[in-house]
C-alpha cells in the first residue's frame, strides 16, 4: 500500500498557491509589457525564463525540503488550480455582442 504524506502536500500546496498566483500575474505583465513594446517576443522570452527559474527552483527546493515527491504533487495541484481558475476568468462570454466592423 502506498502510503500517502499528507504533511508533504499540504505544504505543497501551501507554497504553490501564491507562487501560482505570482506566476499568472507575472504572465499578465509581460503580456501587457509585450504588446506595448517595439520588441515582443524579447519581452515574452525573459518574462518566461524569469517565471520558469523561479517555479523551478521553488518546486526543487520544495522537494529537497520535504524529501519526498508528495510535496510536489501538492504543489502541482495547487498551479493547476490556479491555472483553471485563470482561465476560467479570461474567457470572454459567449453571449457577448461585438461590435459590426466596417467592410465585413
Amino acid at each position: 500500500m502506498i502510503e500517502v504524506n499528507s504533511s508533504a502536500i499540504v505544504l505543497g500546496f501551501a507554497v504553490g498557491l501564491p507562487l501560482s498566483v505570482l506566476f499568472f500575474w507575472g504572465l499578465n505583465w509581460g503580456m501587457r509589457l509585450a504588446l506595448a513594446s517595439e520588441h515582443p517576443g524579447r519581452l515574452l522570452l525573459l518574462s518566461f525564463l524569469c517565471r520558469l527559474v523561479l517555479l523551478l527552483t521553488v518546486g526543487f527546493g520544495l522537494s529537497t525540503l520535504t524529501a519526498t515527491l508528495w510535496s510536489l504533487a501538492g504543489y502541482m495541484l495547487a498551479f493547476l488550480l490556479v491555472r483553471v481558475v485563470t482561465v476560467m476568468r479570461a474567457q470572454v462570454p459567449r453571449n457577448a455582442t461585438l461590435p459590426k466592423q466596417e467592410g465585413v
